[in-house]
């Protein structure tokens, strides 16, 4: 009988997937380090969408024994953003770094989530043109690849060109070439720009691409957020307040520890030790230092996904985040002095 629940969906996706996933686990548990206590441990599962750099932080935080010291076993595994979501309502997995996909959710269908860490306060995503484009006047007319017309990074990009004196809505085409294309799209010569991740975007600039713009310098918003279920924070408080402490943590040390966080990078996304340098060099500083952002922050991101879900509806700041476990753990890991 076909069905379009989505839970529905997911259950029978795990079904027929579980060998595979569990065996994803074992693959990417890259960094976990050699307990030998007899204390036993607490499963959490982490979905993250991609081994890109915010992403470290995790792997970081098993490697480093936080999530050991808050009883906590922690198992990351790789899903796409929709789908982590539809696998947390499932009780499958207890947090997903795809918090942008759990704000659309609320938004769009009421769904008990929250946002609960804010890795980024600032966003991560880059314009880059092809050489001949000098001036962002210039893109009148022409085509920029993206990851979806309705993507939050599209939005974001028609505020920016408005803000510069181009109609972000009416004078460029937004054409969603996949996951992943853009660069190639843009490489290829068909696209005069396209929106790009950082690591896409120092192969498009090594290649002779002129970067326009960086987001995170135009527009006042969050990224990489971790979010959870209004359930677990109900019914499980304390694997939720040790999880985000030792987040906070791995934040701390990634501030800390630049040979560290390269050495983790290296082993968890495979990309050379010069890359890896290059990444935390540019953007160590877009890191916030306790896993918060500000109100005005969090207003924009929901202005975003009032867009991207075509509504009219103001939805508050508290319905959608809760940071009090993130300042809570800040707070105790300063009394105690804590340092990576």
């Amino acid at each position: 009988m076909k069905t379009s629940c989505p839970l529905f969906r997911w259950k029978a996706w795990a079904g027929a997937k579980r060998t595979m996933a569990w065996s994803l686990l074992g693959s990417v548990q890259l960094l976990q380090p050699d307990f030998t206590s007899a204390q036993s441990f607490q499963t959490v599962n982490m979905a993250i969408p991609a081994k890109s750099f915010q992403m470290v932080i995790y792997p970081v935080a098993q490697q480093k024994g936080y999530m050991k010291e808050e009883g906590l076993d922690q198992r990351v595994i790789f899903i796409a953003p929709t789908t982590s979501i539809q696998a947390m309502l499932g009780g499958d997995v207890q947090f997903t770094g795809a918090g942008t996909s759990a704000l659309v959710s609320i938004a769009r269908g009421n769904t008990p989530l929250k946002v609960v860490v804010a890795t980024n306060d600032r966003v991560l995503q880059w314009l880059v043109t092809r050489p001949e484009i000098t001036s962002l006047k210039d893109l009148k007319g022409k085509k920029i690849a993206t990851t979806g017309v309705a993507a939050v990074a599209t939005f974001m990009a028609r505020q920016v060109l408005t803000k510069h004196g181009l109609d972000g809505n009416k004078d460029v085409t937004y054409l969603d070439v996949g996951q992943g294309n853009q660069l190639a799209a843009l490489l290829g010569g068909g696209f005069d720009a396209a929106i790009l991740s950082v690591e896409q975007r120092y192969v498009a600039l090594d290649k002779g691409m002129r970067e326009m713009f960086f987001m995170g310098n135009e527009v006042k918003n969050s990224w990489g957020t971790l979010a959870t279920t209004d359930k677990l924070i109900k019914e499980n408080p304390k694997m939720v307040s040790g999880f985000v402490r030792a987040t906070i943590k791995a934040l701390r040390y990634l501030r800390q520890d630049k040979e560290g966080t390269i050495s983790a990078m290296l082993k968890f996304s495979g990309v050379s030790r010069q890359q890896a340098t290059r990444v935390y060099d540019d953007i160590i500083g877009t890191f916030t230092r306790n896993g918060v952002v500000d109100d005005e922050t969090q207003r924009n991101d929901l202005n975003i996904i009032r867009q991207v879900t075509n509504t009219n509806e103001t939805m508050p700041n508290a319905k959608a985040y809760d940071f009090s476990f993130a300042q809570q753990a800040d707070q105790q890991l300063n009394k105690a002095g804590w340092r990576p």
